[in-house]
C-alpha cells in the first residue's frame, strides 16, 4: 500500500467526507471528530462515555493540532485503508455489533437519482421496510412487484425505503421505468450495508415508528420471477410484512431478531473499507491502483455478494456472466451461507 505522500487527502468515512493538507499522513484531529466523534481528551481518544487510553505517542495530538491518521485508526481499531491521496475509515466490527444489538435502527441521509437528500429519520412515526437492491442483480426487475406493496400498504402509515447499491447513473433507468410512490435513494459507497449488515441482495429490514429494528435482514424478492434461483417463496415474507403493518403482528421477538442478525467480523469491515477506496480510486480515474484493494477485499469477504458481485463490473467483469456463476458455485459449495431464514415454500433454509 502506498504512502500518504499527496499534497491533498480525501478522507472518507460513512456519509461524510474531508479533504485536508496531507503532511506525512498527519491530519487535523478536529476533522477527524467531526468525521468520526473521536475527541482527544486527557483519559485519552473518547467518543461519548467510552474511552480508550493512548499509548501509542503517533496516535496522540501533537502542538499543532495533527494527529498520525493510521495511528489514530490503529489505536481505535477502525478499519482503515489509503491509497493515492484518499483514506478510508469504518466503526470497529466491535462497535457494528453493539449497535445491532441495542436494534436501534441507524440513520442515514443519502441522495435519490435526481440529487435530492432524504434521511431514514424523515419518515419516523411510519412503519418502514428498508429495501436494498441493485442494477447488478436480477431483483433490479422487480421493484414493480415492490411499487404494488406499497400502493396496497401505504393507507397504513408504510413506507418501503428503497436503497439501489449504486450510483445515480446505475440505478436511474430502473427507478425511472417504475416512478415509484416509495422513497428510491441510492448508496454507492454501500454506508447502508455496513451499518445494517447487509451482505446480499434483494435484502429487507423491517423498521418500527420508533427507529428500532423489528425484523433482522433476511432475503427477499420482490416476486417469484427468479424463484427457481433463489429458492425462496416470496409471498411468505409479503404475507408477514402485511400482518406486520395492518394488525402489529411480528414474525419473532427482540430476541430472536438479535440472535438472526449477521454482525461483521473484523475482516469483513476491513473488507467494506478496502473496496469502498477501490471504488474511489476508479471513480478518480486511478484503475490500475484499484485492483489490490478490490483483490483484498474480496480475499477478506470471499461470500458477500455487495463486495464480489457488486465489484465484478469495476474489475472488468460481468455481473450476470461466467464470473458471476463461478461465485454462485462456491456459495452454494459453502452451504449458502448468509442470513436468508425461508426458503421455498416457507421451509426454513
Amino acid at each position: 500500500m502506498r504512502a500518504m505522500t499527496e499534497a491533498a487527502l480525501t478522507i472518507l468515512c460513512g456519509e461524510a467526507a474531508a479533504t485536508v493538507a496531507d503532511t506525512d499522513g498527519r491530519v487535523p484531529a478536529a476533522v477527524l471528530e467531526e468525521l468520526t466523534g473521536w475527541a482527544m481528551k486527557p483519559e485519552g481518544w473518547c467518543r461519548g462515555p467510552v474511552c480508550v487510553p493512548v499509548r501509542d505517542d503517533d496516535a496522540r495530538v501533537g502542538a499543532d493540532g495533527t494527529v498520525d491518521l493510521a495511528a489514530f485508526a490503529r489505536v481505535l481499531r477502525l478499519p482503515f485503508a489509503t491509497d493515492a491521496g484518499i483514506a478510508v475509515l469504518a466503526e470497529s466490527a466491535t462497535a457494528r455489533a453493539e449497535a445491532m444489538a441495542s436494534l436501534e435502527a441507524p440513520d442515514f441521509t443519502l441522495s435519490d437519482v435526481d440529487g435530492e437528500r432524504h434521511s431514514l429519520s424523515d419518515l419516523r412515526g411510519r412503519k418502514r421496510m428498508l429495501l436494498t437492491w441493485a442494477s447488478w442483480c436480477g431483483c433490479r426487475h422487480e421493484l414493480p412487484a415492490w411499487e404494488s406493496l406499497q400502493q396496497e400498504l401505504e393507507p397504513y402509515d408504510f413506507t418501503i425505503v428503497a436503497v439501489a447499491l449504486d450510483s445515480a447513473d446505475e440505478a436511474r433507468e430502473f427507478v425511472e421505468a417504475v416512478d415509484p410512490s416509495f422513497v428510491a435513494l441510492v448508496d454507492p459507497d454501500h454506508v447502508v450495508a455496513e451499518r445494517y449488515g447487509l451482505i446480499n441482495v434483494p435484502s429487507t429490514v423491517w423498521i418500527d415508528e420508533d427507529d428500532r429494528v423489528v425484523r433482522a435482514p433476511d432475503i427477499a424478492p420482490g416476486d417469484d420471477m427468479f424463484r427457481e434461483f433463489t429458492a425462496i417463496d416470496s409471498s411468505v415474507h409479503h404475507d408477514q410484512l402485511r400482518d406486520w403493518v395492518r394488525n402489529g403482528v411480528l414474525p419473532s421477538d427482540d430476541d430472536t431478531v438479535r440472535a438472526e442478525q449477521q454482525p461483521p467480523t473484523a475482516d469483513e469491515q476491513q473488507a467494506r473499507v478496502e473496496r469502498r477506496l477501490a471504488v474511489a480510486l476508479v471513480r478518480s480515474d486511478r484503475e490500475e491502483l484499484a485492483e489490490p484493494h478490490f483483490a483484498r477485499a474480496s480475499a477478506l469477504a470471499p461470500l458477500d455478494w455487495t463486495i464480489n458481485r457488486g465489484s465484478m463490473r469495476y474489475r472488468g467483469g460481468d455481473p450476470f456472466g461466467q464470473e458471476f456463476l463461478d461465485f454462485f458455485e462456491e456459495w452454494k459449495a459453502a452451504g449458502r451461507p448468509g442470513y436468508g431464514r425461508t426458503g421455498v415454500d416457507g421451509e426454513p433454509r
